[in-house]
């Protein structure tokens, strides 16, 4: 399938006066939370809450920030989320993605609006 990108925006929520950060997202299926880098993570003065350990893709763990809330944005749908400060890229997770019910287009190597939603996120709550 390759790689899928979304261009996302992120805001402080607790801080309007801070310029929002447009950014292109790598989208993982695999992953469940949303990872920015550090940067950003200062651009936007997130607070870290606490420590997570977290496991890596070769098998190590590391503890790492965890910051927020974050406004996360695609297109018209938006979701508040915490995220874990590491690497050098954002990844935008399984969480935020079902959040705002967002889908991975395979074919057109895009993310879409649940096309059976299409004008509100629905929520799977049973």
């Amino acid at each position: 399938m390759g790689h899928v990108f979304a261009n996302i925006s992120l805001k402080n929520p607790r801080d309007p006066n801070l310029d929002v950060i447009q950014t292109k997202a790598l989208a993982d299926t695999g992953a469940l939370m949303l990872c920015i880098p550090q940067h950003i993570a200062l651009q936007l003065k997130l607070e870290t809450e606490s420590m997570r350990e977290v496991s890596v893709a070769d098998g190590r763990k590391m503890n790492v920030p965890y910051v927020g809330p974050i406004r996360v944005e695609f297109g018209k749908r938006f979701c508040y989320v915490g995220a874990l400060v590491l690497g050098d890229e954002v990844l935008l997770g399984a969480v935020p993605m079902e959040d705002m019910d967002l889908v991975i287009s395979p074919s057109r190597r895009e993310i879409t609006a649940d096309p059976s939603s299409p004008n509100i996120p629905h929520a799977r709550v049973k």
